[in-house]
């Protein structure tokens, strides 16, 4: 397993930020940032001095400088890596797979308006030359990706697609095999469930609803409490 590093002088260089149009910023936000995904995932995953959850950050094979053309390089909505330096990928300002030794394990498009086609078409071509082993598109409304769920593992240099199946309750699942996670699309929201114990995987809204019910049952428990107290005061005649 890879141990992070700590680079001993500051990058020889740094990549640009990318350009995002306001519609890729809201989706992305809408499914990834504002339910707190990327934080938990980071939990779920484990190794957390190993492991990079990121987005909105360019992935290159190799270094490039702030002057370089990036046209056609890729800053995809999730990206994870495994048994990589989260170091290094902050202080570079994206992830070099040359620096890295390897590329992400795992990528995500969130669809937009403007990305639709070059999410289901460009850039499966570009994911696959870079040997992403899997690469995932998740669609709200499954008007821009053709699919609400859609994912594919790289066999051979190509990409096939996996398995979406329908649940019962209308949503789609689909199982990463390098995360070990299932990817759900449940009314048009991006869910991940332990496939162990079908399980959602914790999110803001669900850690504060924990938090709630704890004290909920806490206050319970103390008035419970104070309620025998008295009841034993009466009985001593106090």
């Amino acid at each position: 397993m890879t141990t992070a590093k700590t680079p001993q002088s500051p990058p020889d260089f740094t990549l640009p930020d990318p350009p995002k149009t306001p519609d890729e910023k809201m989706t992305a936000s809408k499914h990834l940032s504002i339910t707190g995904s990327a934080h938990f995932l980071v939990q779920h995953l484990g190794n957390a001095d190993t492991t990079i959850v990121g987005s909105d950050l360019y992935i290159t094979s190799v270094p490039t400088g702030e002057l370089a053309d990036m046209t056609g390089v890729p800053y995809p909505d999730l990206m994870i890596a495994l048994n990589a330096d989260p170091v290094l990928y902050e202080a570079h300002n994206g992830y070099v797979i040359s620096e890295q030794g390897k590329p992400p394990d795992f990528v995500l498009e969130v669809a937009s308006r403007s990305t639709g086609r070059r999410d289901t078409i460009d850039k499966r071509v570009i994911y696959a030359g870079l040997g992403v082993p899997e690469y995932w598109r998740f669609d709200e409304t499954g008007h821009y990706h053709g699919a609400r769920l859609a994912g594919d593992r790289l066999s051979d240099g190509r990409y096939e697609p996996i398995t979406i199946d329908e649940l019962p309750d209308g949503s789609l699942q689909g199982h990463s095999a390098v995360l070990n996670v299932n990817l759900r699309w449940t009314s048009g929201q991006l869910g991940w469930h332990d496939p162990n114990t079908g399980e959602h995987v914790p999110t803001m809204e669900s850690e504060r609803a924990a938090l709630a019910q704890e004290q909920q049952a806490r206050a319970q428990a103390e008035a419970r409490v104070r309620e025998l107290e008295e009841q034993i005061r009466q009985l001593r005649g106090e």
